[in-house]
């Protein structure tokens, strides 16, 4: 089922999802409204089960309680926003082994990162992160049909829709929920007004190396709490860093790391909202040889003391594979 025709697209990382799921749990993070709900979703139809979402009033009791269908196989999404959700899985997972009970664990947060006291979890899932739609999985072939993921996005409810004023809506809504609705729900910030300022300050960035000086500046905030705000951002699916490749011996002096969307609508400069879309594609690949494959992989950009300068470098073991410019 891979036509746009009917709008359905199977996802790259179904297959290795059913197969993961076989062994361990499976935690899927990725952007809001990159597609985890309507994947999860898709799984449960072939097996009898439970979906629950924790934002969801009924479901959070269904949760709390254990009420819910333990058999074949659960869905679990956004329940890290429940503050012991990570000792509370591993009590599911621990008593349910004989039942071969297969959990599937969504979330719009880096799922590995929000421990709540330990990662009582080891060794016991699969981590598989899920990007937005790309040239490969859509299996693109024109100018115009790049042209026109670079004007929608690639989540799938702008791309799928087609409209230019749509997508723009869509992302202008997508910044704002992000900041006012899920920040909140995960952490403790006061002053949401200069987190969302932030946020719109960042696609003005996008290219070059970024000094969080500058941002403190720009924000008359304390240089700790824009690099937590960053980091928040980060954990959020909202950004994502690309670090400099450092060896001593390459020259290199630029110690800033570059920032990127995974919405790079958000771009205005055509030029470098291609160069975003290059980096999430990149991203994309570079964390699927990692999720899937097994391989240490890693996207860095390099700048040397005498200016030259290559925008992306994939690396594998540490060591540079492929250079990349825009």
């Amino acid at each position: 089922m891979d036509y746009l025709g009917s709008k359905m697209i199977q996802r790259y990382l179904e297959p290795q999802i059913v197969q993961d799921l076989q062994d361990k749990m499976v935690f899927v993070g990725g952007p809001r409204q990159v597609g985890k709900t309507v994947l999860a979703k898709k799984l449960l139809k072939t097996m009898e089960g439970s979906y629950l979402n924790w934002d969801i009033d009924e479901d959070r009791s269904k949760i709390l309680e254990k009420k819910f269908i333990r058999k074949n196989m659960i869905a679990l999404d956004e329940i890290h926003k429940f503050h012991r959700w990570r000792n509370w899985l591993k009590g599911l997972y621990d008593g349910s082994r004989e039942e071969h009970l297969q959990i599937l664990v969504t979330g719009s947060a880096r799922l590995d990162l929000y421990r709540f006291g330990g990662d009582s979890l080891q060794g016991r899932y699969h981590y598989l992160r899920l990007y937005p739609l790309s040239v490969a999985e859509l299996k693109l072939k024109s100018l115009t049909e790049l042209k026109a993921l670079l004007m929608l996005s690639g989540f799938p409810e702008p791309f799928l829709k087609g409209e230019v004023r749509s997508a723009r809506r869509w992302s202008l809504e997508y910044r704002r929920r992000l900041v006012r609705d899920e920040v909140p729900k995960l952490e403790s910030i006061e002053d949401l007004a200069s987190l969302e300022l932030l946020s719109q300050r960042i696609p003005q960035l996008v290219g070059s190396p970024l000094s969080i000086n500058n941002l403190r500046e720009d924000l008359d905030r304390a240089f700790k709490t824009i690099k937590n705000w960053m980091y928040i951002l980060e954990k959020l699916y909202h950004i994502f860093p690309v670090l400099p490749l450092g060896e001593s011996t390459l020259r290199a002096v630029k110690k800033e790391k570059k920032f990127y969307l995974y919405d790079w609508t958000l771009v205005e400069n055509e030029s470098y909202r291609f160069e975003n879309l290059v980096a999430c594609h990149l991203l994309k690949w570079a964390h699927y040889q990692e999720d899937i494959e097994g391989y240490p992989c890693s996207l860095r950009y390099f700048r040397d003391r005498d200016g030259r300068e290559v925008d992306f470098i994939l690396t594998r073991n540490e060591k540079p594979e492929i250079l990349i410019e825009c």
